[in-house]
């Protein structure tokens, strides 16, 4: 089974670094994509992407924010400790030929999964340009890798502690108006990823969205990630995950994440209370 083979705790008290033994996925992975891991015989399925590949080395990065049951039983996980199943790589990769100059849009712990891909476009002979934003400068994160792949960082962050003080959109349209580009990528929550679909639109610029819809299986059978592009229903799993920005309905999207909201509450404290934690 899948063995993590380093672990360590990226952003406190709940963002966490896994470096993970898969070296059938590893081969095949390309940036873009994610995995489904199961922790256990009784785990649910979680999509986490791919937020560095190492075929050479037969390791993938995964970064788990603490916040529901299974994550939470991730994060009670050591090195040594085996992971039941790592199913990839799943989605398609991120398309990175002739995409000119990029700017890689990251907000919170979306900034990781934008690594391998920025390191894509570099590869394929574009320009990146990265922008990173979080609520305050000790909840960055990737910091030194984005720096590692792009041509430029900027970074925001609501309080001013780091960067300039302001949100993504702040900075991401300074760089469009006094640059420009041909490219943007963004990765996130949702409503930054449409904040910034919003930005890019009077500038005629191609805007791709990475998006972290409800998903079981990731093969395209439960439909669970369904998803409006344009006029069409779109499986986030096999179609996806990336899409054209400026085609997706954020709302209908937005909504579907919330569905199950009370029942992840619900499974959380249940297993807080089971193995007696606040």
């Amino acid at each position: 089974m899948p063995e993590i083979i380093e672990k360590k705790l990226l952003r406190p008290p709940d963002v966490f670094f896994y470096k993970i033994h898969a070296p059938l996925v590893a081969a095949k992975a390309k940036a873009g994509q994610f995995v489904i891991i199961r922790l256990h015989e009784k785990g649910e399925r979680i999509p986490l992407s791919l937020a560095g590949i190492d075929p050479a080395e037969g390791t993938i990065n995964l970064i788990v924010m603490a916040v529901g049951k299974t994550t939470g039983e991730m994060a009670a996980l050591k090195e040594g400790d085996e992971i039941k199943d790592v199913c990839g790589p799943l989605g398609n990769p991120t398309h990175t030929e002739n995409a000119g100059k990029v700017i890689l849009a990251g907000g919170g712990f979306g900034i990781a999964p934008l690594y391998p891909i920025g390191l894509a476009f570099r590869r394929a002979g574009s320009p990146v340009v990265s922008v990173m934003a979080a609520r305050s400068k000790n909840l960055l994160i990737y910091e030194k890798e984005m720096r590692e792949i792009s041509d430029k960082v900027l970074i925001t962050t609501d309080d001013g502690s780091a960067g300039m003080k302001g949100i993504i959109t702040d900075a991401l349209r300074a760089e469009l108006e006094e640059y420009g580009a041909d490219t943007v990528m963004a990765v996130g929550p949702a409503p930054m990823m449409k904040a910034v679909c919003e930005v890019a639109k009077p500038f005629g610029v191609k805007t791709i969205v990475s998006l972290n819809a409800i998903m079981v299986d990731g093969t395209g059978m439960c439909g669970g990630c369904r998803v409006r592009v344009g006029s069409e229903t779109r499986f986030a799993c096999i179609d996806g995950p990336d899409f054209d920005g400026q085609l997706v309905d954020w709302d209908c999207l937005i909504n579907r994440q919330k569905m199950y909201k009370a029942e992840e509450k619900e499974s959380f404290e249940a297993w807080k209370k089971r193995h007696n934690l606040p």
